[in-house]
């Protein structure tokens, strides 16, 4: 038998950092807006006659090979952690051998850990017979790959893998709800480049320093996250507007308070982009994820998307992604 499953990255247009738990109880409406990226994770499952159980990333070119009786290892395993808490958390009961890919630039900052953590989780409950129902896929993403990053995580980042498209998270006391934003997802096509600077991503965030800092009552962060819930809210409602102004005047309010959040999320080759960009018809933009390299998302005044690409490959390093908006999340076949 050989299982297939993939699931999409994603671009954060607004509300990143905010979707931490619990600090978005702390700022009710809190919310965040991404759309998926046609650059996804890949899985394969192959089962075996044998008991070997064979992990394989195609892109760091690393391979782990153990057997059900020593399954237990996984749990310790550290060179495809992610992978290893997995295949530990499903204890399939045959041999196989997976292969994971990812068709994006290593540490982009794009959620590629996250849309890889979400097709593990369907190909190997669909290995282990569907053991668990579809809903539950999100939190155990999360709960395995926290203990692989070993500090608090975002929830955003499971969704856009799961179910594609445009997306808004409501961060509410009684849960997180999924809005589907029905909005002309060509018009994002049009519109923005995403542009990976070359530099995997080193964590421009400390996600546990800001978690540390807001629940200690820093007031300067607590400022910092209101602005960040008042930028995604104003986001959610231009897109849906289609208005594309205040789209742009939303992105440019909100980079300066990201940096204050974390002055390291730009790194001076990731400011020469963005000055380049803002010279040749780009009006505003979006350091993906965590920052502190990986990718930039431009959005470009219409008719002038051509003209920020060239002016992006003129810089050292920088790689024009090709993608589209992913309409759909989670896939898995089975032949």
């Amino acid at each position: 038998m050989i299982i297939e499953s993939s699931a999409p990255t994603r671009v954060d247009l607004a509300g990143g950092t905010i979707d931490i738990w619990p600090l978005y109880l702390f700022h009710p409406g809190a919310m965040t807006v991404n759309f998926a990226l046609s650059l996804r994770a890949r899985v394969r499952i192959e089962t075996r006659k044998d008991r070997r159980i064979i992990l394989e990333s195609h892109d760091r070119q690393v391979r782990v090979e153990t057997s059900l009786e020593r399954i237990d290892e996984l749990a310790r395993e550290q060179q495809l952690e992610l992978l290893s808490k997995m295949v530990h958390f499903f204890r399939p009961k045959t041999g196989f051998h997976l292969v994971a890919h990812s068709e994006a630039p290593a540490g982009a900052g794009i959620s590629g850990s996250s849309a890889l953590a979400i097709a593990l989780i369907g190909g190997l409950n669909r290995l282990v017979g569907n053991r668990y129902d579809d809903v539950s896929f999100i939190g155990m993403a999360a709960n395995v790959e926290t203990t692989v990053i070993k500090v608090p995580a975002g929830i955003q980042d499971y969704y856009p893998a799961y179910y594609g498209a445009t997306s808004c998270l409501h961060l509410r006391p009684d849960g997180v709800e999924r809005e589907h934003l029905p909005i002309d997802e060509n018009e994002l096509e049009r519109r923005f480049v995403v542009c990976y600077t070359g530099e995997p991503r080193l964590s421009g965030i400390n996600n546990w320093e800001v978690f540390k800092r807001h629940i200690d009552g820093d007031a300067e962060v607590f400022a910092i996250f209101e602005r960040i819930r008042e930028a995604a809210t104003k986001m959610r409602a231009a897109v849906l507007a289609n208005d594309w102004d205040a789209v742009s005047e939303t992105m440019r309010a909100a980079y300066p308070n990201r940096k204050r959040l974390a002055p390291n999320i730009t790194t001076p080759h990731m400011d020469r982009l963005v000055e380049k960009a803002l010279a040749n018809g780009a009006e505003a933009a979006k350091v993906c994820g965590a920052g502190g390299g990986g990718c930039i998302a431009f959005l470009c005044t219409e008719g002038r998307k051509p003209d920020v690409e060239r002016a992006l490959i003129e810089e050292e390093g920088a790689e024009i992604l090709d993608w589209k908006v992913a309409r759909e999340g989670l896939m898995i076949s089975e032949r």
